[in-house]
C-alpha cells in the first residue's frame, strides 16, 4: 500500500484532505486508517450520496455519485415512528465505467434505537442477518410484513438485473441467495405468528358461536328444577 502517491488534488477537490494535506476534521483517526486500507467513505447530503474509495494501490480515487429515492432528513424523522426503507442508485460515475454505474444500486433500512437515540442504517445485502434480527426483535407484525414485502421487491429487482447483465449473473446470484435466505427466515416467523393468531381467533369464535348452546342448556336445567319442585312426592316410610 502506498500513501506517498495519493491523488491529493482529487482528495482536496472533494474536501477529504485540506490544502496542507491534512485529512478533514470530519474524519477520525479510525476512519482515515480504514480509508487508506481500501474502505469506502460515504457522504450524504439530503437525497444525494457520494462514495469515495482509493484504488490501484492508493494512486486513484474512485468516486460514485448516487441519488436516494427519499430525503435523508425525512427518513431520519420518520424512523422514530417505524422502520424506514430507501434505495440509492447511481446518478453518474466520474470514472465512466458504464456497467458499474448501471449496476450500482443498494437498498437500506433505517432503524431507530431508543436506547442511544440514534438511527442505524443497514444494507439489505451487507447487513442482512443483523437487519432481520432487528426487525424481528421489534415484535411488530406490521413491520415484519413490510420488511418481507421489501425483501420480495429487492428479489424481483435482482432477477431483472440477472437477465439484463448475464455477464455478472453469478455475482447477482450471490445477492439473491442472501435475500432468499432472509425471506425464508422471515416467512417462517410470519407463518408461526399467523397460525397462533388464527388459533386465537378460532378460540374466540368458538365461545361466541356456542353461547346459545350454553343458554339452552341452562334454560333446560332451570325447567327441570322447576318441574322437580312441583312434582308430587310419595310419603316416606
Amino acid at each position: 500500500m502506498q500513501n506517498e502517491h495519493l491523488p491529493t488534488e482529487e482528495l482536496k477537490k472533494f474536501g477529504i484532505i485540506n490544502e496542507d494535506l491534512s485529512f478533514s476534521k470530519k474524519l477520525n483517526a479510525n476512519d482515515i486508517q480504514k480509508f487508506l486500507q481500501g474502505y469506502t467513505i460515504v457522504a450524504d447530503n439530503d437525497k444525494n450520496r457520494a462514495t469515495f474509495q482509493l484504488v490501484e494501490n492508493n494512486t486513484k480515487l474512485k468516486v460514485i455519485f448516487l441519488e436516494r429515492d427519499k430525503s435523508l432528513s425525512e427518513i431520519l424523522e420518520k424512523s422514530k415512528e417505524r422502520i424506514q426503507y430507501s434505495e440509492t442508485k447511481v446518478q453518474y460515475d466520474v470514472n465512466e465505467n458504464k456497467h458499474s454505474a448501471q449496476l450500482s444500486f443498494s437498498k437500506q433500512a433505517f432503524v431507530f434505537d431508543k436506547d442511544t437515540n440514534t438511527v442505524k442504517e443497514l444494507d439489505f445485502i451487507k447487513n442482512a442477518v443483523e437487519l432481520t434480527k432487528l426487525v424481528v426483535g421489534r415484535k411488530s407484525p406490521n413491520e415484519i410484513s413490510q420488511y418481507q414485502l421489501e425483501l420480495e421487491k429487492l428479489k424481483s429487482f435482482l432477477y431483472d438485473k440477472m437477465d439484463q447483465y448475464p455477464e455478472i449473473a453469478k455475482a447477482i446470484a450471490g445477492d439473491l441467495n442472501i435475500v432468499d435466505k432472509e425471506i425464508s427466515s422471515i416467512s417462517s416467523i410470519s407463518n408461526t405468528d399467523w397460525q397462533v393468531e388464527n388459533d386465537h381467533r378460532r378460540e374466540v369464535r368458538f365461545d361466541v358461536n356456542d353461547s346459545d348452546r350454553y343458554e339452552d342448556a341452562n334454560r333446560k336445567r332451570e325447567e327441570e328444577q322447576e318441574e322437580e319442585l312441583h312434582r308430587p312426592r310419595g310419603r316416606g316410610r
